[in-house]
């Protein structure tokens, strides 16, 4: 029975290895006596697929208009890729599974980075009623490790966020001025950075304030994003730390005209300029460093006050010098299991062109889309 069942199996494997598109890069891996630290490289030619025409703003992206445009990278487990010898030219990407504050913390001081003068903690404070903003008791123990006072800006469309006065109350009620000091960067108005080596924008308009900060700890929730197609490190740096001027300077693509009719490339684009800018005058990485946190993986963003439900797990906390890393690394992640819990994640993206900031964001120097993840777990 055993001879006449193994040339059935072997077939079965065959075939099986064939269609999952199994590769010797996974049998590397098994075989690795050090299996902590992956390499991946991303092609960006994946980005030369159609972009998908989605008008919806909702979590109802429908899995019939999406397109395989996902990164070659991605593998049925992430964390057990291709061993390779450390690079220092590779940026680290730091992961662990233990969303924690514990985790959290331990993730951070594997950066072995040593914040300098006037520390800020970038996030979003969440939009009323309802957002997933990272819950204050999870950062709590790293705001306070870095001696940080939290900054925002305001928003560039209506809201509970838009107005400075308003916006102090919703960090407030969200518990943030319970942890630590808070600013609104942008309640006096804009300063300028210099944009170099964009092909959209020349300058970006960040919080008046933005220059008080000597150093920057960007905590970013990675999540979905309606208009963006995802939100991490990059968005955070870009957007987020945009005065409501900037906001909607790099919505309209650098034209100046309407934030919400913007040639959608030129958005993204804006985006990852915008983003240089701001690692550019702090250093490129010496000034500040990148914690994206994937927990309650909904497909809307935190500036959505009705997101829609997460209907994929929770995955872990990475920490990066590198935004573009980072943020690659959670796609990664994300596409790993776009054919199970993370399908509409996916989705959300490639409607979106959302991997098209990724392409930009190293075409433009702002980091690099390889890069070696450390799971600190192990």
């Amino acid at each position: 029975m055993r001879k006449r069942f193994l040339p059935f199996f072997l077939t079965f494997l065959i075939l099986l290895m064939a269609f999952t598109g199994c590769s010797t890069q996974n049998e590397a891996a098994g075989s690795s006596e050090n299996q902590d630290q992956t390499s991946y490289s991303v092609n960006p030619s994946v980005m030369d697929s159609e972009k998908i025409a989605d008008s919806t703003d909702s979590g109802n992206d429908s899995p019939e208009s999406s397109v395989d445009n996902s990164p070659e990278s991605s593998m049925d487990n992430p964390l057990s890729g291709e061993q390779t010898d450390s690079d220092s030219d590779v940026p680290i990407v730091y992961f662990t599974s233990d969303i924690s504050p514990e985790g959290l913390m331990a993730v951070y001081e594997a950066l072995g980075w040593t914040p300098t003068g006037n520390v800020a903690v970038k996030l979003s404070t969440g939009e009323p009623p309802a957002s997933n903003y990272l819950d204050p008791q999870l950062i709590k123990d790293v705001v306070e490790a870095v001696g940080g006072t939290i900054v925002e800006c305001n928003t560039a469309y209506g809201g509970s966020r838009s107005e400075t006065a308003m916006h102090y109350q919703v960090a407030e009620d969200h518990g943030f001025t319970e942890i630590a000091d808070f600013q609104i960067l942008d309640e006096n108005g804009s300063m300028t950075l210099p944009v170099e080596g964009g092909s959209v924008l020349t300058e970006n308009y960040v919080g008046a304030a933005f220059a008080d900060y000597d150093s920057y700890l960007v905590l970013s929730h990675f999540k979905g994003h309606a208009m963006a197609g995802y939100g991490g490190a990059i968005k955070n740096i870009s957007i987020e730390l945009g005065s409501s001027e900037g906001k909607a300077w790099i919505h309209s693509g650098g034209t100046g005209g309407s934030m919400w009719s913007g040639e959608q490339d030129a958005f993204l684009e804006a985006m990852a300029e915008a983003g240089k800018s701001v690692s550019d005058y702090l250093g490129n990485g010496e000034r500040i460093v990148y914690i994206n946190v994937m927990n309650r993986l909904s497909v809307d963003c935190d500036c959505d006050g009705n997101p829609a439900e997460p209907d994929m797990h929770d995955i872990g906390i990475l920490a990066s010098t590198d935004p573009v890393a980072q943020d690659q690394a959670c796609i990664d992640l994300i596409y790993a299991q776009k054919d199970g819990d993370g399908a509409s994640l996916v989705r959300r993206i490639e409607s979106r062109n959302g991997l098209h900031t990724l392409e930009h964001a190293e075409k433009i120097g702002l980091g690099s889309r390889t890069y070696n993840l450390v799971n600190i777990d192990e």
